[in-house]
């Protein structure tokens, strides 16, 4: 392989096939060696490029010479007393993410970040009073994945991982081109082959991204609602008042329409005599009965300096019961993690030079520590 002389390896890491393929090919090689490194990668989870049987020895000490597959380090790692287990990530320049995996019966579910804090600013959630910073590379966050494959002690043909949700920290669709790489990746059958309806981007709702979305991936969407009314959302959610509700549910069910999506979910934290009365069950159920919606009530989990408290747990269940008898398909989230603050809400990471933006703004600029 022709090797030109570069300041600093290439990150192939989260680099779709295509470009994968494209890659190789100005270095005078056939496109299945993507395909090669895309199974030693993703399939096998495996990045050291010396153990990459399959490719002739001159390729593999090409490769490790030219190209770059690293993880993220590991900061800290925590495992709850519920089988949740919770990452702490070193991103570099003092910025760190959380990613949590959550164990189940019949599945294993990865929450992973899609950028190093959150502009969002949602006054329940840890990681939205924090500020952002950047937001991540697809090699960032499917290096997440890996990373955790790897840590629970499986491989990509035998992962404990078989469900991917962006519900970590940041914004997803604030960092749209970045999240449907990775989402590309997971579900590729060369690389993760994660079904689509396993791997699920949620967003607190970027309307203009969401028709975008639509147009690039068609991966399950879940929308962070909380309230059925624009006065009380707009304090919950502030992106709302750019984006109201009627506006954001047009998205919505335009996205399932595009993406022959079964189901949109709407998560709605319990917030104690804020948003869970009869009454917004009933302005709730209005919303989205007859549609291709799933609501998830979310019990609120503990932040600092958030003045809110956990609804009682028969307050759910009448809540729950309301939007049930109104044809609206309801679960109550079982809280997993909270003993390690790795439950919904509870992300938070370490953040150097943090910044809020303003919600008019169009784009978000990367900070550097000096």
């Amino acid at each position: 392989m022709n090797v030109p002389v570069k300041s600093s390896p290439d990150s192939l890491l989260g680099m779709p096939r295509s470009e994968l393929e494209s890659w190789f090919a100005e270095r005078g090689e056939k496109p299945f060696r993507a395909r090669q490194l895309m199974r030693w990668i993703y399939r096998r989870s495996v990045l050291e490029t010396d153990k990459m049987t399959d490719l002739s020895l001159a390729l593999r000490e090409s490769l490790a010479r030219c190209v770059e597959l690293a993880l993220p380090p590991v900061r800290e790692r925590q495992d709850s007393a519920d089988g949740t287990v919770k990452w702490l990530l070193d991103m570099g320049q003092g910025q760190d993410v959380e990613i949590v995996f959550i164990p189940e019966d019949q599945r294993g579910t990865l929450c992973v970040s899609s950028q190093v804090g959150c502009a969002m600013d949602c006054p329940f959630c840890a990681t939205g009073r924090q500020g952002f910073n950047r937001n991540l590379s697809a090699a960032e966050i499917i290096g997440q994945v890996i990373l955790a494959i790897r840590e629970l002690g499986g491989t990509g043909e035998d992962s404990p991982v078989s469900n991917v949700v962006f519900m970590g920290m940041g914004e997803p669709l604030a960092n749209l081109k970045e999240v449907v790489k990775a989402c590309n990746l997971l579900t590729d059958d060369l690389a993760f082959g994660i079904s689509r309806r396993r791997v699920t981007v949620s967003t607190s709702g970027l309307v203009p991204q969401i028709r975008r979305l639509a147009d690039v991936s068609n991966v399950a969407l879940a929308i962070s609602l909380h309230a059925g009314s624009n006065e009380l959302r707009d304090e919950l959610v502030p992106i709302n008042r750019r984006h109201p509700i009627a506006e954001l549910l047009d998205a919505c069910w335009s996205y399932a329409d595009q993406t022959n999506s079964k189901q949109i979910t709407f998560e709605y934290i319990m917030l104690d005599g804020l948003n869970d009365q009869p009454h917004q069950a009933r302005e709730l159920a209005s919303l989205l009965v007859g549609r291709p919606a799933k609501v998830n009530l979310i019990p609120f989990n503990p932040v600092p300096g958030a003045p809110y408290e956990r609804s009682p747990g028969q307050t759910v269940d009448a809540f729950r019961k309301v939007l049930m008898d109104k044809g609206v398909v309801t679960i109550t989230r079982r809280p997993r993690g909270d003993d390690i603050a790795a439950a919904c809400g509870q992300l938070a990471g370490n953040l150097d030079n943090r910044i809020r933006v303003p919600l008019g703004t169009k784009t978000m600029h990367t900070v550097h520590r000096a």
